[in-house]
């Protein structure tokens, strides 16, 4: 039970401190980094086996493809002691190295950059297949968008994976049902369980999660992790973009907009 509070007490903590330091900096992307913030806490302070030395070779790997959400990101691994804590305060502006969407920066744990959507899945199974040829025990996870799934590089790597039985790879979907400026299903899907119906018939094992219950996102991916088997595991985490903001939770006009101080003030 102690443990359990800690992570959500750490996830209400990387919460409030995003939202600070972007408002602060004047950082747009505000709601779909909030909607991964609870997949990001869950991997980084239980199921990764990972240091604050970004440079261990053993330590799992997580790739963000939704790169422009990834100020959850620079806040865990700054109170990690990753990045330094005076680089994540000046975030997004010319005193700091830190761009809106996460770039390659291995001494600061940032595996890799993705600002242009579909490729960061296509890296993450490279990596996975890379440590399957050299013997490598670390696992590697990808967090992607829903909305990146209508690129045709994801589903190329998605068949590869499953092709290749990459059991040492975990694919997470931050399912928060929106994309840029519209809802999925008012673009290209044509009802709210299209996703899972593909994943599925693309040959994934797919587990359907809670996205903001930190707990339950933790034990499940425990779980996936010391699995056995070829299967190749996706976890559907259903989530709120702009969670933690009623101002801008499920509200597309968000997706880059910074909250007015009233609309902070709705809490």
């Amino acid at each position: 039970m102690e443990q359990n509070s800690f992570l959500e007490a750490k996830a209400d903590f990387i919460r409030k401190d995003l939202i600070r330091v972007a408002v602060k900096s004047g950082a747009g992307h505000i709601a779909p980094s909030l909607s991964c913030v609870d997949i990001l806490v869950a991997l980084y302070y239980r199921a990764m086996n990972y240091t604050n030395d970004p440079l261990w070779e053993e330590r799992d790997r997580l790739i963000l493809s939704k790169a422009h959400g990834g100020y959850g990101l620079y806040a865990i691994l700054a109170d990690k002691g990753v990045i330094p804590k005076d680089e994540w305060e000046n975030f997004h502006t010319q005193q700091s190295s830190l761009t809106g969407c996460v770039s390659r920066n291995i001494n600061y744990g940032l595996e890799a950059g993705c600002g242009s959507l579909g490729h960061g899945l296509p890296m993450a199974v490279g990596v996975a297949f890379g440590a399957k040829l050299l013997q490598k025990a670390y696992h590697t996870y990808c967090i992607i968008g829903d909305g990146e799934l209508q690129e045709g590089t994801m589903w190329e790597a998605i068949q590869f994976a499953v092709k290749h039985e990459l059991n040492n790879l975990t694919i997470i979907v931050d399912n928060n049902r929106l994309q840029a400026l519209d809802f999925l299903k008012n673009i290209l899907d044509r009802s709210e369980d299209d996703l899972q119906r593909k994943l599925e018939g693309f040959g994934l094992n797919v587990s359907v999660c809670p996205g903001h219950d930190v707990v339950t996102l933790a034990e499940l991916l425990n779980k996936l992790k010391d699995h056995t088997g070829d299967r190749v595991d996706v976890v559907l985490a259903q989530t709120v973009k702009g969670f933690g903001l009623k101002c801008m939770e499920n509200m597309p006009k968000f997706h880059y907009r910074l909250p007015s101080v009233e609309e902070l003030a709705m809490g």
